[in-house]
């Protein structure tokens, strides 16, 4: 039996918004499964939603670089462990030097990416600034025109591969992607395994309304039918025009959307929590 701990509860919390003794009961009827909480929760009707685990463990910056013809790009993700150093100018000088590597050589697997000058290169930064410094991950996408945009915070930053069109789209759609954050670019892209959970959570909470049989079967298809919709990239409304859905405005281009890559800074790293005064104790040997 795993032992159902403070920050768990506390997790859960923040991610359903439920009360904690509701959170605590969940966790311990699933041995401390979080996701499989959050799913039982969301069957029950206790839960509408959760928000994603997600405060990041990790301050840094996402970076992006895109060919002059615009036929692929890079993005990187250079990782510090406070925002203060994620914006000082030796640490962005060498996420510029990380990804115009990774660039240039077409490189995204880390270790192959981080042997020689630019290990050497973190390693100096880190003995310089006092902070860990790692190279999380890097991706490359290509296409007949591939666009960019990167958000001002450099937190988010989105590429994306089209058939058609011009860099101007692309990029119009990158931002969208920045913004709306789609799982796929059409409904067909959807992994089948993810929508047979969420029909099975939908078919759980329909159950609960007493309705017969087939009308629970079309308040089903429904769910799903808004779930593909909302997390479908060309189904969505247009973020700079929402009379228009993406799939339209491609059209009008005589653009085909076939990729996205999306990376947030820290996105699916669990944070550490400290206990400060704690630390503090120890140190002092109390």
């Amino acid at each position: 039996m795993t032992a159902i701990t403070a920050a768990m509860v506390k997790e859960l919390r923040e991610r359903t918004g439920l009360g904690m003794m509701e959170c605590k009961k969940a966790l311990v009827a699933v041995d401390g499964d979080i996701e499989k909480a959050i799913e039982e929760m969301r069957k029950s009707g206790q839960a509408k939603a959760a928000k994603k685990a997600g405060r990041v463990a990790t301050e840094g910056v996402v970076a992006a670089k895109v060919a002059d013809d615009n036929s692929f790009g890079v993005l990187i993700e250079v990782n510090s462990e406070t925002d203060f150093v994620a914006r000082d100018e030796n640490f962005l000088n060498y996420v510029d030097k990380v990804v115009t590597s990774a660039f240039n050589r077409k490189e995204t697997d880390i270790v192959k990416l981080m042997e020689g000058e630019l290990e050497n290169a973190r390693l100096a930064l880190i003995q310089k600034i006092g902070e860990n410094i790692s190279v999380r991950r890097a991706h490359i996408i290509s296409g007949d025109v591939v666009g960019c945009y990167v958000h001002g915070n450099k937190r988010i930053a989105v590429l994306v591969s089209q058939e058609g069109g011009d860099a101007d789209l692309a990029r119009d759609v990158a931002m969208h992607v920045a913004a709306i954050n789609p799982q796929v670019v059409s409904k067909a892209d959807m992994p089948a395994e993810l929508i047979e959970k969420e029909k099975e959570i939908f078919t759980a909470q329909a159950e609960k309304s007493g309705k017969p049989a087939e009308i629970i079967e079309k308040m089903v298809g429904g769910r799903i039918n808004k779930f593909l919709a909302e997390n479908s990239l060309l189904e969505q409304p247009f973020v700079k025009d929402p009379e228009v859905k993406v799939a339209d405005l491609a059209k009008k281009a005589d653009a085909t959307i076939s990729g996205f890559v999306r990376f947030e800074v820290g996105e699916g790293i669990e944070k550490k929590e400290v206990d400060f005064a704690a630390e503090v104790r120890a140190q002092a040997g109390l």
